[in-house]
Order: structure tokens, then sequence, then C-alpha cells
């Protein structure tokens, strides 16, 4: 039995991390504000301690005596009005847990990343894998920016510090409880058979049970210094819009939305932010997100993790199971 904290740990993949943890039996700790809401966790018998992983202070005293570290905490935000936030929490506050593993001598710290840091595809040939260049950088998305900066500052540490660290970098996670997450009220309504549209990109379904047991597996058997890609079917949006609705028993999104629409609607919608106006819900890093294509290879994790997604279809089913016994699907 290993002592062991998760940051991030009441988000949907750090309630699901802890539970898989305490189910082999490990002693683990919650890092958690004292202003977080913790319905993820209910009923889950870990201990709570209190801190923030933009305050070293406070993860000096709760990672003391810690056999590993899993890092989750991050913010995901597609506003240029987010960056400086997401700057804070996604790299600083990678930075905070990199230097209070150093200083209290952990054992390992598993970072979870993103595909996001690794890159993405402009068109469907592009497939990319633990190896690829960063290729999205002259688009300045906040999001992929921070976690690329982030993987960037574990790297550092890991080579010129000696930082015992493993990156996983999952795709879009599903499963039960995901709708819970601000980054799926799209995918809510189109389940609802609310939302007509879909756009040309492409994106990786992964489920969240086979997610949380390669990240265990990475703590115990995946190489320091590597990173490793959680990532199942790669299927276009399209495709992703009719599994939902297939599964909630709705018709599906019918009307493509052109490229050149969508960004026009970012750049509108990132004007509107800036004069101060109700915001669209359009910007210009969620148009380049709905129309890059984030298909990715996971054939490293398979090999060294006996990382085993199961199919889109599956996943999203779970994901829409849920939410229809939630009751998050009536008119």
């Amino acid at each position: 039995m290993a002592k062991v904290i998760v940051t991030g740990a009441n988000g949907f993949l750090g309630s699901w991390l802890v539970r898989g943890l305490l189910a082999q039996n490990h002693e683990v700790s919650a890092l958690v504000r004292k202003s977080s809401d913790l319905s993820e966790l209910q009923g889950v018998p870990c201990q709570y301690l209190y801190g923030d992983v933009t305050d070293l202070a406070s993860l000096q005293t709760s990672f003391a005596g810690m056999d590993a570290v899993f890092h989750l905490a991050g913010l995901i935000a597609y506003r240029r009005a987010d960056r400086e936030k997401m700057q804070k929490i996604n790299v600083g506050g990678t930075q905070n847990v990199i230097d209070t593993c150093l200083h209290n001598q952990i054992p390992r710290l598993i970072h979870l990343s993103s595909v996001v840091a690794v890159g993405a595809g402009f068109s469907p040939q592009q497939i990319l894998n633990e190896e690829s260049q960063y290729n999205v950088g002259h688009l300045n998305l906040g999001y992929f920016e921070t976690k690329h900066q982030a993987e960037q500052l574990l790297w550092a540490a890991v080579r010129d510090r000696k930082l015992p660290a493993v990156a996983l970098n999952p795709s879009t996670i599903y499963g039960a409880g995901d709708a819970r997450k601000g980054t799926r009220k799209t995918q809510l309504k189109v389940a609802q058979g609310k939302f007509p549209f879909y756009t040309s990109g492409g994106v990786n379904v992964v489920n969240v049970e086979s997610v949380v047991e390669a990240i265990i597996s990475a703590w115990k058997v995946g190489r320091i210094g590597e990173r490793y890609i959680l990532a199942g079917d790669n299927i276009t949006i399209r495709d992703v819009f009719t599994l939902i609705a297939k599964a909630a028993g709705v018709e599906p999104p019918k009307h493509k939305i052109p490229d050149s629409v969508l960004h026009l609607l970012g750049t509108v919608g990132d004007l509107m932010t800036a004069a101060g106006l109700p915001g669209s819900p359009m910007s210009k890093e969620n148009a380049w997100t709905a129309t890059l294509y984030h298909w990715f290879d996971a054939s490293k994790a398979k090999k060294e993790l006996n990382f085993k997604p199961v199919s889109a279809e599956i996943a999203i089913g779970r994901s829409i199971e849920w939410c229809q016994q939630q009751g998050l699907l009536k008119s």
C-alpha cells in the first residue's frame, strides 16, 4: 500500500482516479481548495488536504511523506480573457508541483498533460504520436500553449534536476459523469436533440476507465522522462455527434458550419468580449479547436502500459447512459 496525493481530485478524471487508487488499497489524499465543489467525491473515502497548486507553501505541507504525486489540476478555457489564469494554473501551478516534488524527494510524479501539448492535425492525414513536433504554436491557442509550456518545464526538470516524472497525454475522455464538465455543453445539447450543427474537424475519443488504468500503470511501470498518449478512436466531429445522438435516441445534427463562417464567428466573439459586451460562445480559439484534426496514435501506451481503450461508441454510450440516469436529457 502506497501513500499518494492527487491534485485536481474533485474533477471528472480526478475523482475517477481517486476511486481507482482506493480500489487498489492505496492511502489516497485529495488536494482540494476550501472553495472546491466536492460533489464528484461524495461518498469516496479519501482524505482531504486543503491547498492550491498556485500556492507553493500549501504544496510543501500536503506533499510531505507521499510515495507519488498525480498532478491533474488545470484549467481548460478557450477565450483570450482566460489566458492569464491558465498561465497561472497550468504553467505556474506545474512549476510549483515540480519544485515541491524535488524538495520533498517524491519518488514519482505522474503529470497529466493533454494531447493538445502534442499538437494537432490540419488534415485527416495527420495522425500524431509522442515524437511529433509541436505544430500549432503559430495559432497562439491559450490552452494548447499553456499545456505545452507545462510539459517543457517538466522535461527541463527531468533533464537538469533528475525529476522522476512521467507525462500522460489523454485525448477527449468520455464516461459516466463527463457531462458535468463545462466543456461538454455542446455535446449535452446534441444529446437533447437541440443542436443542429457540426463542424469539419476531428477528435479522438477515449474511455475514462482505460485512462485511469493507464495512469496507475504509468506510475508503476512507465519510464521516467517519457510521455504516453492515451487515445482511442480517431473520428470526425460529425461522427461523434452522430454517436451521441444515436445513444440518446435523437436526430443527429445535419448542417455543417463552413470553416470560414466559424472563424468569422470566432473573430466577432473575441471583439465582443474585448468590448465588454455579453459574450458570444464562440472565440477564435474554439473555432480553431473545432476545425483541427485531433487524431493520435496510442501504440506506445498500448505496448508499454498495457493500455486497452474501448470503442468510441461504447465510451460515448456510457456517458449518455449516465446523463439519462441523471435526468439531464429530459426536455
